[in-house]
């Protein structure tokens, strides 16, 4: 090897190393992206569900006084109330809101991160809103 090529190729130690320290960075936010990216897709998915069933169980909650009297109304404190304790029994206590014969809930879930807490993201916030309207005869 001629005294040219040599000094060349010693100016160039460590690059791989640079080259794989990068590398290696970018794979592990990639595997943390995976992991608990999917954890928070799922905490959505688990959110919506939530949110849909407490919709649905305010939206049981009819008037009797307009029962009796041959109309649907629903009852605004009863729907308000059992959908927020549905959402405080599955542990993660929502808002709700009425609005004539529908029933609006929203849940938000703080999922906790595996992969990315080593780089200082402790946890991802996941909001999920249903509603359930009160229909009545055979659809």
């Amino acid at each position: 090897m001629s005294p040219g090529n040599r000094s060349r190729l010693l100016g160039e130690t460590g690059s791989l190393t640079a080259f794989l320290a990068v590398l290696a960075v970018a794979l592990f936010a990639l595997v943390g992206l995976v992991v608990d990216g999917g954890a928070a897709i799922a905490a959505k998915r688990a959110a919506a569900a939530e949110a849909e069933q407490a919709a649905r169980a305010g939206a049981d909650q009819l008037s009797l006084r307009g029962l009796r009297s041959d109309q649907i109304v629903l009852n605004p404190r009863a729907a308000l109330a059992a959908a927020v304790a549905y959402t405080d029994a599955a542990g993660h206590p929502g808002t709700a809101s009425v609005d004539g014969l529908t029933v609006t809930v929203t849940v938000r879930l703080v999922e906790p991160t595996t992969i990315l807490s080593m780089i200082g993201i402790d946890h991802l916030k996941v909001s999920a809103t249903a509603s359930a309207t009160v229909v009545h005869g055979v659809t």
